[in-house]
């Protein structure tokens, strides 16, 4: 099932992602004590990051891990991890609990099963995962027709190796890992942040499109096992 929620501004999206963030990672710890959540890069979620970094959490117990990453050194520009330091982990012990992607071998294909065994140490169900979306139709770093692309569509492991085909979205990185579905909906919550109208566009279309590796997405929008929560802002 799909849920669409759409707001009037980023920061009126913002304060409600916050809040329902809160609300898994602070139920799985008392329920479990320990909760997982799974992160996206881009500019756009940093803002969320830098809030959740002053919340009072038990982080030591808050495992955190990236959604996907570029296959490039923890301190690039690029990357995701970097990211992830800069903004969550800035007032807080999180870095105790983070696991990265980026390994040290050649290729993503090649850092594969590190990254996957890294990946198992993560408590599932995860508590929170958050997926951002391109123009193109990819989330995460699947990206439609990509070398690798099919393999992780079907496989069964936490994560996959990725070269994205050159394009404006992909930028000069075109070599990832990734999470793959069959992980990412092993989370209690899976929310899609898409701004702007031509964002919009692209989702209604793969919602409905039966070519999934056009607008890789659409594995997660066609699927009925976990619940989608799309946040919508201009």
């Amino acid at each position: 099932m799909i849920n669409e929620f759409r707001f009037d501004s980023k920061e009126a999206l913002l304060n409600c992602l916050y809040d329902d963030a809160l609300e898994c990672i602070g139920a799985d710890l008392e329920h479990s004590g320990k909760a997982t959540i799974l992160l996206s890069g881009g500019s756009t979620p940093g803002p969320l990051y830098e809030r959740l970094s002053k919340a009072e959490l038990d982080w030591a117990n808050v495992h955190v891990a990236l959604v996907d990453e570029r296959w490039v050194e923890p301190d690039h520009t690029a990357s995701n991890e970097r990211l992830i330091k800069q903004t969550l982990q800035q007032n807080n012990a999180a870095a105790s609990s983070f696991i990265g992607m980026k390994n040290a071998s050649k290729t993503p294909f090649e850092g594969q099963l590190e990254c996957n065994a890294q990946y198992q140490l993560l408590p599932q169900p995860y508590s929170f995962c958050l997926l951002g979306m391109g123009g193109d139709g990819h989330t995460a770093s699947l990206f439609p027709h990509a070398q690798g692309l099919t393999e992780a569509l079907a496989s069964q492991q936490l994560c996959a190796g990725i070269l994205a085909k050159p394009s404006d979205v992909t930028g000069v990185n075109l070599e990832r890992m990734t999470m793959t579905p069959q992980a990412i909906l092993q989370s209690k919550k899976v929310v899609l942040l898409i701004t702007g109208d031509d964002k919009w566009a692209v989702y209604e279309q793969a919602r409905v499109n039966s070519q999934v590796e056009d607008t890789p997405v659409s594995v997660f929008l066609q699927q009925h096992h976990v619940d989608i929560d799309v946040y919508w802002a201009p």
